[in-house]
């Protein structure tokens, strides 16, 4: 059970104090996504060795964090301090940043000899043959660049943008709206008098399949699309 208590601690003038915590909704707190401390406490207890249970006093409180809220304590605690995680969740937030790299790769990589994106699960294979490393203190995107030189020698693979006109029917802006603007970078748009909307996009070039996919279904196939660049 030990393996399992996860905690965030900080130490103050030679005394550690420590809070039990889940540790997701600790990052999603530290980096405002959460506001609410409650969310993130499994105990309204600040301890001294929470392993062991020892309480810290409301007198150690208030000399150390000028204030013996335990609430307030905390809320300072993971903003300020370390937040510890458990193996199982190391191991699932590395196997998320993985995904996330793989991902990456497959929307903005495209293969040179048949100008399509590889299947995710090449990519993951090619990244097992390279015996790529993944840094768990990188975000996937700062290792982006190492995994690609690590896998060109196994597979084939080209990074490019892509430019696009799409023309979408005044029917199916609605909903095709919010998944071009949520994957797209608009270059431009034109409201037409008809109600349909022109749209000049860039888009990582081994997207590009994927986007037609859903844009094909959004619109039943009516959306018009003209290639500026690949």
């Amino acid at each position: 059970m030990a393996d399992k208590l996860s905690l965030a601690r900080i130490k103050k003038f030679g005394q550690t104090f420590e809070i039990s915590i889940d540790p997701e909704a600790a990052l999603k707190f530290k980096n405002g996504d959460i506001n609410n401390i409650r969310e993130v406490l499994h105990s309204e207890q600040i301890f001294l060795d929470a392993k062991k249970g020892e309480i810290a006093p409301s007198n150690k409180l208030q000399e150390v964090f000028k204030t013996d809220d335990p609430l307030k304590v905390a809320e300072i605690i993971i903003k300020e301090g370390e937040i510890q995680t458990t193996s199982e969740h190391r191991s699932k937030e590395r196997e998320q940043k993985l995904n996330q790299l793989i991902g990456m790769i497959h929307r903005m990589g495209i293969n040179p000899t048949n100008n399509l994106p590889h299947p995710a699960n090449r990519i993951e294979a090619a990244l097992e043959e390279a015996k790529f490393r993944l840094d768990e203190h990188k975000s996937a995107e700062d290792q982006l660049e190492d995994a690609l030189s690590k896998i060109r020698p196994i597979i084939p693979i080209k990074i490019e943008q892509r430019i696009l006109v799409l023309t979408i029917p005044g029917a199916h802006v609605g909903k095709a709206n919010g998944l071009v603007r949520g994957n797209c970078k608009i270059l431009n748009e034109d409201w037409r008098q008809d109600g349909s909307w022109a749209v000049k996009v860039e888009i990582p070039a081994g997207f590009q399949e994927e986007l037609m996919d859903k844009l094909n279904g959004i619109t039943h196939g009516e959306v018009q699309v003209e290639v500026l660049s690949d």
